[in-house]
């Protein structure tokens, strides 16, 4: 999809060479300048500009991003693509339970890609599926997709510094003590294995949870996350003896009472990456997880 990003130089920028403005404040990478220098896109004050030119106070650098074609591994099927918030560089989604992000073995047309493809396909846009945060099949709720790998990387960054904010509702065999805390556990990925692993070889990972409710065996938690491993609520909880409730890989499964582990991204805090607008959209609680958390005894 086609963006133009306007930026105009302030006076402690005069003088500074547009590579430099491109690198710098704009945090293009060296590959999206090369493509962006090939295909002519980079103006100031609506004239063709050099990347070694300087730039002078007040002037209105533009930069058009190149128009990518759709993903041809990823096929447009009709099915829900729930937007919750969308504007010209990004798209919050409501996942739901049992949808797979991505294309994969067994699920090459049942997934939220291919949902959104189709969706994009219908207004007559181009699009390549770009998903800035990670959420398994069975876990739902929000998910930010990306419109550009501009904004892509972007979006990565701001995940991989904190300020892309993330909380989850589960329900937990058991209950976490003390009832607020921080699971501080290394997890790694071992080769040729679904399951990860606790293990002071692993990567650092530390989940932050407050207990919100206790009905009979579970607890219903509240979870935050300052780095954001592959299975990391999953692999935690796991750790301390609470279990997702219904989670196969790591606890029990509940069939008849819970399609996969109880797990929901309820709320998405980030800034967007060009406007700087603070969005924060949250999601309730899954019906499913709700009507069994509701049936539990007191």
């Amino acid at each position: 999809m086609s963006r133009e990003l306007v930026y105009q130089i302030s006076a402690q920028e005069e003088g500074r060479p547009i590579l430099s403005l491109l690198r710098g404040p704009l945090s293009f990478s060296s590959a999206q300048i090369r493509r962006m220098k090939a295909s002519g896109v980079i103006s100031l004050d609506g004239a063709p500009a050099f990347t070694n030119q300087k730039a002078r106070a007040g002037q209105v650098l533009r930069c058009r991003l190149p128009e990518e074609p759709p993903s041809p591994h990823i096929l447009p099927v009709p099915g829900p693509a729930d937007i919750r918030y969308e504007d010209e560089d990004l798209l919050i989604l409501e996942k739901p339970a049992g949808v797979p992000v991505h294309p994969s073995q067994g699920h090459f047309t049942d997934s939220l890609a291919n949902f959104l493809a189709y969706e994009m396909e219908q207004r007559g846009q181009s699009f390549v599926f770009r998903a800035a945060n990670r959420l398994d099949r069975h876990t739902s709720g929000l998910l930010a997709v990306a419109k550009s790998g501009y904004v892509h990387s972007l979006l990565i960054s701001q995940l991989h510094s904190g300020q892309f904010h993330r909380e989850y509702l589960a329900l937990a065999c058991g209950a976490p003590q003390p009832a607020c805390g921080v699971i501080d556990a290394p997890i790694l990925d071992v080769p040729g294995q679904l399951k990860r692993i606790v293990s002071p070889e692993g990567a650092s990972a530390q989940t932050h949870y407050r207990v919100l409710e206790r009905r009979g065996p579970y607890s219903l938690l509240r979870l935050w996350l300052e780095t954001g491993r592959t299975h990391q609520i999953r692999v935690h909880l796991a750790h301390i003896g609470c279990p997702l409730a219904g989670d196969f890989l790591y606890g029990t499964e509940l069939p008849g009472l819970l399609s996969g582990h109880a797990l929901h991204s309820a709320l998405i805090r980030l800034r967007q990456p060009i406007t700087k607008r603070l969005i924060e959209i949250e999601s309730p609680m899954r019906r499913e997880m709700a009507q069994f958390f509701s049936e539990l005894p007191q």
